[in-house]
């Protein structure tokens, strides 16, 4: 199964494609950055991104794509333009009719390394060494994007409640 981890955003998205081998076992298929013009408005920055994941999925033809929640507790302005963000990427999602998952930060934390509060170094850590990586994914985006699909293949048989 060949899965795409998305770390929502609209000035920076992180994408990850993992193919699932077996349990556990995964073949690193792409990663890396969808970026933005901080000088283009919100509209043209939002198409950019559902073009850039339509291009995506065109390119890779994943069988999944796991998307990471939001969760913002203090500037509301930058969480509603995040969450105009990942609702292109959710168009895109369901345009190219890709069946679509969402996982939360605490369940990511929990799949990679075992506990729901890890800081973000641990699941970095835990990424490069689960896919083999010579190095930790930069830019930080991309390693959680990459920590969403390993979740999803980790987690998808036990909770079923995630599909969207």
């Amino acid at each position: 199964m060949k899965i795409l981890g998305i770390d929502p955003g609209y000035g920076i998205v992180g994408f990850g494609i993992v193919e699932s081998v077996s349990y556990g076992q995964f073949r690193t298929v792409d990663y890396g950055a969808i970026t933005t013009d901080k000088s283009l408005s919100i509209a043209e920055r939002i198409s950019i991104v559902y073009e850039s994941i339509c291009t995506l999925i065109d390119l890779h033809k994943p069988d999944v794509m796991a998307i990471e929640e939001l969760f913002f507790h203090t500037n509301t302005t930058t969480a509603i333009a995040v969450a105009e963000a990942r609702g292109v990427i959710m168009l895109a999602g369901k345009h190219k009719s890709i069946d679509m998952y969402e996982y939360t930060p605490l369940q990511i934390k929990q799949a990679l390394t075992g506990q729901g509060r890890a800081d973000k170094a641990q699941v970095q850590f835990m990424v490069k060494n689960i896919l083999g990586l010579t190095s930790i994914p930069r830019p930080d985006d991309a390693a959680d994007a990459l920590a969403v699909a390993i979740c999803h293949s980790q987690t998808n048989n036990l909770i079923k409640d995630n599909k969207i």
